[in-house]
């Protein structure tokens, strides 16, 4: 008995026809589909850690900005 994962249910749900294909051995005919959305998923997950580099980095800015106003401040008025 073969154990069936939970992305294979998704799989199921999605198109039954195609998760049969699967279970049977039978390569999917449309592979540079495949590829070109593995690629465009790359490029996205590329995209994503860089904007959250980028928030990272906004948010330390802010931060030094803060410090520094607050030092400036308190070494002017006190």
């Amino acid at each position: 008995m073969k154990i069936i994962r939970a992305s294979e249910i998704g799989a199921h749900l999605f198109c039954a026809r195609s998760w049969w294909y699967q279970r049977q051995g039978v390569p999917s005919t449309n592979q540079a589909e495949m590829n070109t959305g593995s690629q465009q998923h790359q490029a996205h997950g590329r995209r994503l850690l860089g904007s959250s580099l980028l928030r990272t980095l906004g948010t330390l800015l802010l931060l030094t900005a803060l410090a520094l106003l607050v030092s400036f401040c308190t070494a002017r008025f006190f």
